[in-house]
């Protein structure tokens, strides 16, 4: 199929189901962020935190499939920062998307900006997050889209639902906690915590730390909607004694299945089902830390309580299940259940078969000198895609892009290693230096894309979520070893494979990813890992405009915030 039929069967398959969708009533709806530092008390320590209307984590948002939703950001705080919407594809809207310096500059102290938040056919849990350093940590909160009018669940609808939001928690601000560790060279420190929806539980010793509750009745359904928060932790989730039915992941629903427990990526959403259908009483829900990379994060448990209605007692340390920390099989049988849903209320599958463009891309952390007078080590840690460091320009790439200013990026990222070795081998004594750039691969519009990220072992390897903005994806195939172009794409799924929007890339291995460029504009991918995309695991993704007006970039807002020095 040549990439016009192609690029046409996808549009038009995209705009029936909107169409559909559209013939319910979209609503329109507005929300105010003020953003201002607020003391909080956890661990028996005070610590000053930039949040969204005075609450970590900040406020949900709850709208209908299909919305538009205008959110009105008011910096009050000390420095500036932008704010990103996780999973929402924003149609020809990229000046809305968020990420700081990729499509617009910070929202500066004393000023705001409204973003136009343009929803199609995203269903069930999403999230919203600052995209600046590591302000997320703090500014954050659930984005939640219930089905349309007159569209049902694919599944019984449940009794009540529920935000599971798991965090980490710092004594200290989050912006100078990685400005600092950028300068001296050295990795930032590992959090003093981790939280379930802003509460530490009952395990770190401080008396007056609070657990989160929440209260069912017995034979009720709930709808948990979990959202991994968290800086640099994937996580494993459950609930003592209660099974998770698993029904949806990154606002799709995936074919159901039951487990004793979750494992998500930061970055990642899923809607899981838990019925009460357990003696009355109170059950812990529990949290850790997964990992397979040699450098693994600290092992802390935080709890919460599921708690019946007229219950007491009955929390029972002990009897909270969840797999080692290191358990790479729990991972790997979690991660191979999920599957796409062939129900109506996902958009038709459309996965490309017959490929335009290719980029094979190697995952890498690395070493550069660290030469200024704040470093403490010879040699800093950065990261890289392809054997490229990305450098955050100071005037943003959607502008400079679309005003055809030069200097600013280039449009040369390999779209292969530019060195093959054995990625996933032993590379003790391999040259672990890289280049920097503001480096773009750019797609015409229409193409059929594959994407193949391939973990390596130069660094400390491991596992890596990987997030692309203004796209959701088809997750075809997975493996371990390197990545064989002949041989491995016979494996790929292209009958169920799941449609998300940030991937678990596991350690020592690779996965493959496919998906139409139907929306133009400029698109950030980078690692979930917060100390990751700092250190430059990060690239950009430009999609130039269609032959019409429908396919092209939205013109500019009014009232962007302006670049430094502009």
């Amino acid at each position: 199929m040549g990439l016009l039929k192609q690029g046409f069967v996808s549009w038009l398959a995209g705009v029936l189901f909107l169409s559909s969708l559209l013939l319910c009533n979209a609503d329109v709806h507005h929300y105010e962020f003020f953003v201002r530092e607020v003391n909080f008390t956890k661990l028996c320590n005070t610590t000053t935190l930039l949040v969204v209307n005075d609450s970590y984590p900040g406020p949900e948002i709850r709208v209908h499939r299909g919305d538009t939703v205008y959110v009105n950001v008011h910096n009050q705080g000390n420095y500036g920062f932008t704010i990103h919407w996780h999973g929402v594809k924003q149609p020809r809207n990229p000046w809305s998307d968020g990420p700081e310096f990729i499509t617009q500059c910070p929202i500066q102290p004393g000023t705001n900006f409204t973003y136009e938040v343009i929803l199609s056919d995203e269903i069930g849990t999403l999230w919203w997050h600052a995209h600046s350093d590591w302000t997320r940590g703090s500014v954050q909160g659930a984005f939640i889209i219930l089905p349309a009018e007159n569209e049902t669940y694919p599944f019984p609808t449940p009794d009540a639902d529920q935000t599971i939001i798991l965090q980490s928690w710092y004594n200290g601000d989050y912006k100078q906690i990685i400005d600092q560790a950028l300068a001296t060279g050295i990795p930032p420190r590992q959090p003093d915590a981790y939280a379930i929806n802003g509460h530490l539980g009952d395990t770190y010793g401080c008396p007056n730390d609070t657990i989160f509750r929440m209260q069912v009745d017995y034979e009720k359904t709930y709808h948990l909607r979990i959202i991994n928060a968290a800086m640099n932790e994937q996580k494993f989730f459950s609930i003592t004694n209660h099974s998770l039915t698993v029904v949806a992941q990154d606002a799709s629903y995936v074919q159901r299945f039951t487990s004793n427990y979750i494992l998500i990526s930061p970055g990642q959403t899923m809607d899981v089902l838990v019925y009460a259908n357990q003696n009355v009483g109170q059950y812990y829900m529990a949290t850790r830390p997964f990992s397979d990379a040699a450098a693994m994060p600290v092992d802390f448990i935080t709890t919460g309580v599921l708690q019946y209605t007229n219950s007491e007692g009955g929390l029972n340390a002990s009897l909270i299940t969840l797999p080692a920390r290191n358990d790479t099989s729990a991972m790997n049988s979690f991660v191979s259940q999920i599957r796409n849903s062939n129900v109506t209320q996902n958009p038709p599958l459309n996965v490309p078969t017959d490929i335009d463009r290719r980029v094979y891309i190697a995952i890498a952390t690395n070493t550069l000198p660290c030469n200024t007078s704040a470093c403490l080590v010879p040699n800093r840690i950065v990261a890289s895609l392809n054997n490229n460091s990305f450098v955050f320009p100071r005037i943003d790439i959607l502008q400079a892009y679309y005003n055809s200013t030069s200097g600013v990026f280039t449009e040369d990222f390999p779209v292969n290693p530019p060195v093959f070795f054995d990625f996933t081998g032993n590379l003790t004594g391999f040259n672990t230096r890289t280049n920097q750039g503001t480096r773009a691969v750019v797609l015409n519009y229409g193409e059929a894309v594959e994407i193949v990220l391939q973990a390596t072992n130069l660094g400390g390897g491991g596992s890596h979520p990987i997030h692309l903005h203004g796209f959701s994806f088809y997750w075809v195939g997975r493996g371990f070893g390197n990545f064989n172009n002949v041989t491995d794409p016979g494996s790929y799924n292209l009958v169920d494979p799941p449609l998300i929007n940030t991937v678990h890339v596991p350690g020592g291995g690779w996965v493959a990813l496919r998906f139409f460029a139907t929306n133009p504009g400029v698109w950030f991918m980078h690692c979930h890992f917060e100390r990751h995309s700092s250190w430059g695991m990060d690239t950009v993704f430009i999609v130039r405009n269609g032959t019409t007006t429908e396919t092209s970039i939205l013109p500019p807002p009014s009232g962007l915030p302006r670049c430094p020095g502009t």
